[in-house]
């Protein structure tokens, strides 16, 4: 067999890396089943249901989905979960997607087992029950059951799959804090005003107060800016209503909520950021 000229075979490599690189569009008959599955899905305008498919398409390509505990997923379950992991990153884009490589996905809430050493020295160890996890770095874990259920009340602020994104899209800075990337000007508005709402929040939960937020939100102020991601996108009016701030710098970085009927969901302008 005759040898290639030199140089031929870096060009070769560098061709097969591009054509890895390159995800495979996902069918469109199957596309528009899952979009059936996820009524946030349903409620995106043509542009950006597109650019969601483009997002999705590039999630199953990176991304190893892997069901444990005796789950079987088929192809529809597949692309609903990447869709649905790729929901906030319709502004973002493929960047939200870095430094991580597996999706695992229990069939109900699972156990991890906690440990803590006190001021003292003491070790203590807990099981506790989650319904999803992100790993610094490593596979977002996600339960099937409870994504079910989200899907069943689409709008009462739950939504495990954009919960567990948040804290990706946190991570990319190398800081869990609540704070995405984001333009300076920007970033020193966010912690003001992210800072404010959550102090008031906390203050409410610690006075025994009955929240219409999840209190969980309450725990970090990384948990506060997942579980507010979560009402962008599954109940907006009523984070608008009760965080306005909050609900504008979400609707600045995530685009208008697909959950909000009426909202003009138009991509945020090219350097907005």
């Amino acid at each position: 067999m005759a040898q290639l000229p030199a140089g031929h075979v870096p060009l070769i490599e560098r061709m097969w890396g591009w054509l890895r690189r390159t995800p495979r569009a996902i069918d469109p008959v199957l596309w528009q089943q899952s979009c059936q599955r996820g009524p946030w899905l349903q409620g995106l305008d043509a542009p950006r249901r597109d650019r969601l498919a483009g997002l999705a398409a590039r999630f199953l390509h990176e991304k190893t989905i892997s069901p444990v505990g005796g789950l079987v997923l088929d192809d529809s379950d597949a692309v609903l979960l990447a869709a649905l992991c790729c929901l906030p990153l319709l502004e973002l884009g493929e960047v939200g997607l870095r430094g991580w490589s597996q999706l695992i996905v229990y069939p109900d809430a699972f156990r991890v087992q906690r440990s803590h050493v006190d001021a003292a020295g003491v070790l203590h160890q807990w099981d506790d029950e989650l319904i999803g996890e992100s790993w610094d770095s490593g596979p977002l874990i996600l339960s099937w059951a409870d994504i079910q259920a989200d899907i069943a009340d689409p709008h009462a602020g739950y939504c495990v799959a954009v919960h567990e994104m948040a804290h990706k899209i946190d991570a990319l800075d190398g800081a869990i804090d609540g704070t995405p990337p984001l333009p300076r000007e920007w970033q020193r508005e966010w912690a003001k005003d992210f800072q404010a709402a959550y102090d008031t929040f906390c203050a409410q939960v610690d006075r025994g107060r009955e929240t219409l937020i999840d209190p969980y939100a309450a725990e970090a102020p990384e948990e506060f800016f997942a579980v507010a991601t979560e009402y962008h996108f599954s109940a907006p009016d009523l984070l608008t209503q009760e965080m306005p701030s909050v609900a504008a710098h979400l609707r600045r970085f995530y685009g208008a909520s697909p959950g909000l009927p009426g909202t003009d969901q138009r991509s945020v302008p090219t350097g907005a950021w």
